[in-house]
């Protein structure tokens, strides 16, 4: 054996029952999530698994510190998209000017890092999930080691996620089992590179390339772009590199959704607006304008002492709630659940007239029309206001919240600054969605009623309220 190489890792050629790292040693967890949501991502690993999570200098991701023991409850997890074990983080990684050099560096990397716990998560992790089906292709930039190319991911400090993926169960999770039929059949493998940063000499293919080229090299493992059995992450942030290996076989945000609409929302963004608004026992949350039912769906799923309302003015929209909401009922059935049945039900209406009482709902969340998939800015122009009067009327003043998504920001502080004094914005989540910035809007309802405020006036004071909003 050549000198300065070690023979591959004995330790991940079978997968057993029970195997894994002592469950006492501590692992440390990466999780994508959400831009704009890590806050809120890293207060449910606290209040879930009882660590302390940080936010990672890359937007978008998140680092706890859990024992092995621990790693069942990550699967838990509502507020994250991907989970990755960390094999070594680098804060202030030294890359050098020239890209010949820094390649050279990626490669000498591969032999020096410290595998063998994160690769005993991996595979205890695979114990976990040994029913989940074979892993999927991403599509963030991907090179084997060989050198083949999928898409380019320099620009974006998030990478993208598949818009079209089939439906996940309610529990989350997705690993794939590497079902190995003789101890000696190497594993196949793919190196993932996320990068962001300008003052890189390099792009996320070449270092995908040459680090993959030495992983393959140092363990023998057969380069497979399509179906890998480990998935190693190169995620590199201005100077911070941070290695890890997958535990999530696709991202984690259409676990709940099998029936997709045109502007189908992430059931990890979902769960991160409801979050915002502290659901209650017995609170009545409604979403107006459901599309897929993904608000009310995970909202349904998670706090099982509330009621959800979804409603929509589209026929097609109903249907697919309808349907989404079925379908995670029968999988419940067929796999022998004790689960209660979702305390949720579904309505067609005028989003302006709801069938509702006055002052009936404590919380409204819903993702409005961005006026571009859907809809169309002009008419956001008389649908925003109309909207918020009637949210105004149904929800119950001094006590009623309202979480709102949307992209056309210009459009909705206008709106809101007509209101009169009905609605005070509390604060506000900026985010990206599907590479649009957007913002989450956390509303509360005053004390004024419903027909009293003069609701179209106080021009002077809704100038400062929308440039303070925008």
């Amino acid at each position: 054996m050549p000198a300065g190489k070690r023979p591959p890792l004995p330790l991940i050629t079978n997968i057993r029952e029970g195997s894994g790292p002592d469950p006492g040693a501590g692992v440390t967890i990466g999780a994508t999530v959400p831009t704009g949501f890590e806050p809120t991502a890293a207060e449910e690993v606290g209040e879930k698994i009882g660590a302390e999570a940080r936010i990672g200098k890359d937007r978008g991701r998140i680092y706890f510190r859990i024992g092995a023991d621990k790693l069942p409850l990550v699967h838990r997890l509502r507020s994250v998209d991907n989970l990755f074990v960390v094999v070594a983080e680098y804060n202030n990684y030294q890359f050098k000017e020239s890209k010949e050099e820094t390649l050279l560096d990626l490669q000498k990397l591969a032999s020096q890092l410290p595998w063998t716990i994160a690769l005993e998560v991996w595979k205890m992790n695979n114990a976990l999930k040994k029913k989940r089906g074979r892993r999927r292709g991403g599509n963030s930039s991907v090179l084997t080691p060989k050198g083949d190319v999928s898409k380019e991911g320099d620009t974006e400090a998030d990478s993208p996620r598949p818009e079209d993926e089939e439906g996940r169960d309610e529990d989350g999770g997705g690993c794939a089992p590497a079902e190995r039929d003789a101890a000696d059949k190497p594993l196949k493998f793919r190196v993932t590179c996320n990068r962001a940063g300008d003052k890189h000499s390099f792009t996320s293919n070449d270092a995908a390339r040459d680090f993959g080229g030495a992983v393959q090299e140092f363990f023998q493992w057969k380069a497979d772009m399509t179906k890998f059995d480990i998935e190693v992450l190169l995620n590199i942030h201005n100077q911070e590199l941070v290695v890890g290996i997958a535990l999530t076989e696709e991202s984690l945000h259409r676990r709940n959704i099998t029936h997709f609409g045109p502007t189908t929302l992430r059931s990890t963004l979902a769960y991160g607006m409801l979050r915002l608004c502290r659901p209650q026992i017995s609170d009545v949350i409604v979403d107006p304008m459901c599309g897929t039912g993904a608000i009310p769906v995970e909202g349904a799923i998670e706090w099982q002492q509330s009621f959800f309302i979804a409603g929509d003015n589209n026929d097609m929209a109903v249907n697919r709630t309808v349907n989404n909401t079925n379908h995670i009922l029968k999988r419940r059935q067929e796999g022998g659940s004790s689960a209660p049945g979702l305390r949720m039900d579904t309505a067609r209406w005028d989003l302006c007239r709801l069938p509702l009482r006055a002052s009936s709902v404590d919380i409204i969340v819903t993702d409005m029309p961005f006026g571009k998939r859907m809809g169309s800015r002009k008419k956001n122009w008389d649908l925003y206001p109309s909207c918020l009067r009637e949210m105004a009327r149904v929800c119950r003043p001094a006590t009623g919240k309202a979480v709102l998504l949307t992209q056309d920001k210009k459009c909705f502080a206008k709106a809101l600054s007509r209101m009169g004094g009905l609605w005070r914005r509390s604060h506000t989540v900026w985010v990206n969605v599907g590479g649009l910035h957007a913002a989450v809007y956390v509303l509360k309802r005053t004390g004024w009623v419903h027909g009293a405020a003069a609701e179209d006036g106080a021009e002077g004071r809704g100038e400062g309220e929308e440039e303070e909003l925008l």
